[in-house]
């Protein structure tokens, strides 16, 4: 016996090595991120998962509201505040791509840890949560009225939802999913494929400042400029990217109107308050041949938007479904193109 049990350790241990050691090497980024989009229309956000731990964005936003609460003193100047949130945009952002660069060295150090950053990867992105909250905000006006509604827009609108009416919780689910489809969606993925793991956790950063210290309020002009700024540039490009990409669903989206799309993308876009989210939901307005933007109403008072697009604005829960319909469409020629990516590098 004594000699069996070292020959039978030494037999797995070769065995393993072997194995192991003809697997293949890490696959590139695109087919890691296609896997990971997987993972994520699959499984999304599982309530259970985050009652037991907090999601990494709960954990980027820990310290933004530290440092908001010892930096950002109303006795200090402009200047001196505009300073102080430049500082902690810088701390916040140079700590998570840190992380994210520990994160990959290791991840890279260990074999299969590709399968690692994908479940990583995939956490990070919003694609399945985001149209799961859209899709619960037309349930709730389908099956309790206009409070349901109400109470479901809540979840991923800063607007006051008492302020809404039924088509006014309609318009904003669907102006939540045009634009979060280019924050939640194409950006992470945009910034993940140029700079693998550091880029998305930096892209991250960047993006909860901007949702927690970037609001033109008194509190926050000077303190969250830089936040905001950056926020704009970060998502420049792929804000469009995601215009153009729901311009090509619509062509394989039925109900949809591609060139009207791409009319009302490149005639609105640049209506919109924001730089960026123009471009997203003035092809979702054109598509689906409706208005979204308007007057909305928010804690800190009124704000006078403007019209996107010149189709009806009195929209019911079947065009949140129409909205749906179009981006799932979209996510799907997203991942297809980053498959086929993919497979091109292996070659």
């Amino acid at each position: 016996m004594e000699t069996i049990l070292p020959t039978i350790g030494a037999t797995i241990s070769d065995g393993a090595a072997a194995f192991f050691g003809a697997l293949p090497p890490s696959p590139p980024l695109a087919l890691i991120l296609a896997l990971a989009l997987l993972i994520d229309a699959l499984i999304g956000d599982p309530r259970w998962l985050y009652r037991l731990i907090p999601h990494p964005v709960v954990l980027i936003g820990k310290p933004i509201a530290f440092l908001d609460r010892r930096l950002n003193r109303q006795d200090r100047g402009e200047k001196d505040r505009l300073a102080r949130g430049a500082v902690t945009v810088l701390l916040v952002v140079g700590t998570c791509t840190a992380i994210g660069y520990g994160l990959d060295r290791l991840l890279d150090s260990v074999h299969w840890g590709w399968m690692v950053e994908a479940l990583v990867v995939s956490i990070l992105l919003a694609a399945r949560s985001l149209h799961d909250h859209v899709r619960r905000v037309g349930t709730g006006l389908r099956v309790d009225g206009l409070e349901g509604g109400r109470r479901a827009i809540a979840h991923i609108v800063s607007r006051d939802p008492k302020s809404l009416d039924r088509h006014g919780v309609a318009r904003s689910a669907i102006e939540s999913l045009s634009e979060n489809f280019s924050d939640g969606v194409v950006a992470p993925i945009f910034f993940y494929l140029l700079f693998g793991l550091p880029g998305l956790l930096a892209y991250k950063a960047i993006n909860t400042l901007d949702s927690m210290i970037a609001y033109k309020t008194t509190k926050y002009r000077s303190f969250g400029f830089t936040a905001a700024k950056l926020d704009d540039l970060a998502n420049w490009l792929p804000a469009r990217i995601s215009g153009a990409l729901v311009c090509l669903a619509a062509c394989f989206t039925p109900t949809s109107y591609p060139i009207g799309a791409v009319k009302t993308m490149l005639r609105d876009a640049r209506k919109h308050k924001s730089p960026n989210g123009g471009w997203p939901e003035g092809a979702f307005a054109g598509a689906l041949n409706i208005a979204l933007g308007g007057p909305r109403t928010y804690p800190g008072g009124e704000v006078v938007g403007v019209w996107i697009g010149d189709g009806r604005a009195r929209l019911e829960p079947r065009d949140i479904d129409r909205s749906r319909a179009l981006y799932i469409v979209a996510n799907l020629l997203l991942w297809f193109a980053i498959l086929c990516g993919g497979i091109i590098a292996l070659l």
